[in-house]
C-alpha cells in the first residue's frame, strides 16, 4: 500500500475540521431548536417553517435541517401528513409515565455522573445549579431554563453513557416544556435548591447521594405534574 502524500494528509485534515465544524453548527442549531421548543417559543401543534427558523438560528440551512432531524427522531416534532413538520404537542394524560421512566435513567446517569466526572465536570455542575438558584432567587424565568439546559448537558457529559443520554434527553425536554407551561403552578426557588443538591452529590463523587437527589427531583417532578392535571 503506497503511503499518503503531504497533500492528502492536509486534505484529509482539512476536510476532518470541515465536518467537525458542521457538526458543531448542528449542534447549536439543535440546542437553539430546543431551547425554543421548551420555552414554548414554538409552541405546540406550530408548524415548522424552515426559512423561518434558518433566520432564527443564524446558522443556515444544512445545520438547521441536521437539527430538525434530530427532533423529529426525539419525537419534539412530528412529520403530519399533507401538513408537514410540526412541533408535537404536550399530552397530559402520558406525563406521568415519562416521569416515571425518565427516573429510571435518571437515577443510573446521576450516579454513573457521580463516579466518572472529570474535576472540571464536577466544577462547571455546580457553577450551573448556583446559576439556577440565583436566577430563581431573582424570579428570573429564562435564566433559570438556560441554566437548567447547562446543567443537563454538562452531567451528559459527565456520566459518559450516551445510550442512557440519547434516551433521556427527549424526557428531559418535554418535562422541561412541560414546567415551563404551568410554571405558574410551580416553585422555581425548590426546584432550584433538588438541582443544586443533585450537583452537589455527583461533585462529591457520591453515587448514593446522587441517586437520592435524582429520587427528590423526580418526586417534586411527579408531584408538579399531579397537581397541574388534576
Amino acid at each position: 500500500m503506497s503511503k499518503k502524500s503531504l497533500t492528502q494528509v492536509s486534505e484529509e485534515e482539512s476536510g476532518d475540521a470541515a465536518d467537525a465544524g458542521r457538526r458543531r453548527y448542528a449542534d447549536q442549531a439543535y440546542d437553539a431548536l430546543e431551547s425554543m421548543i421548551a420555552t414554548l417559543r414554538l409552541k405546540p401543534g406550530a408548524p415548522i417553517v424552515e426559512a423561518q427558523l434558518i433566520e432564527l438560528t443564524g446558522l443556515g440551512r444544512t445545520p438547521t435541517r441536521e437539527a430538525l432531524m434530530r427532533l423529529v427522531s426525539c419525537g419534539l416534532i412530528t412529520q403530519q401528513p399533507r401538513r408537514g413538520l410540526q412541533v408535537s404537542e404536550i399530552r397530559l394524560a402520558e406525563h406521568l409515565d415519562l416521569i416515571e421512566a425518565r427516573r429510571a435513567l435518571e437515577r443510573l446517569i446521576a450516579a454513573t455522573a457521580a463516579r466518572r466526572a472529570a474535576p472540571h465536570q464536577r466544577e462547571e455542575l455546580l457553577a450551573c445549579a448556583e446559576a439556577m438558584t440565583a436566577a430563581a432567587a431573582r424570579g428570573e424565568l429564562h435564566g433559570y431554563m438556560a441554566a437548567d439546559q447547562a446543567l443537563d448537558r454538562v452531567i451528559h457529559a459527565a456520566c459518559r453513557n450516551p445510550a442512557a443520554v440519547a434516551a433521556v434527553i427527549p424526557m428531559a425536554i418535554q418535562c422541561r416544556r412541560f414546567w415551563y407551561a404551568y410554571q405558574h403552578q410551580g416553585d422555581m426557588a425548590l426546584g432550584a435548591q433538588l438541582h443544586l443538591a443533585l450537583a452537589q452529590a455527583i461533585a462529591l463523587g457520591e453515587p448514593e447521594a446522587a441517586t437520592q437527589a435524582c429520587e427528590a427531583l423526580m418526586d417534586y417532578l411527579r408531584g408538579f405534574a399531579q397537581a397541574v392535571i388534576a
